[in-house]
């Protein structure tokens, strides 16, 4: 899906939320970009129209979508439920942890790091962590 396609659909989902009219919706495209169809929208203008969304009251729901905790059997085992605990606080999902991995050993998944890895990139978001304490 296309970044035009996946914004076009935020829009939208953004009109269902704030259950605006399909009148109201067109005046306001036309008002903040002027344009007839959220199709008609270039880059800048989405910005400008999800803007004033937000200024009426739409609140984007923050997703945390990326995969499922890896499911390992050995001593990793408490590692890795610390990291998921670390992931969780901070709000980021199990790739982020994939795409440190892929960082710092050149391995793609956490699954696949020996239990020695596993340690150390736990300790690397624990570093994180303390890094974004208020």
């Amino acid at each position: 899906m296309s970044i035009k396609r996946i914004q076009l659909a935020k829009i939208h989902i953004a009109k269902a939320q704030l259950s605006m009219d399909d009148d109201s919706y067109r005046a306001m495209l036309a008002r903040v970009a002027g344009v007839k169809s959220a199709k008609e929208l270039n880059p800048r203008q989405i910005g400008l129209v999800m803007a004033e969304f937000e200024r009426l009251g739409f609140t984007p729901k923050a997703t945390n979508k990326g995969r499922e905790k890896p499911n390992v059997t050995d001593n990793k085992q408490s590692y890795l439920n610390k990291i998921e605990a670390l992931l969780a606080d901070a709000k980021r999902p199990w790739s982020y942890a994939d795409s440190m991995a892929k960082h710092m050993f050149k391995v793609e998944r956490v699954e696949w790091l020996d239990e020695s890895q596993t340690q150390r990139l736990m300790q690397a978001l624990i570093i994180d962590a303390k890094r974004h304490e208020v």
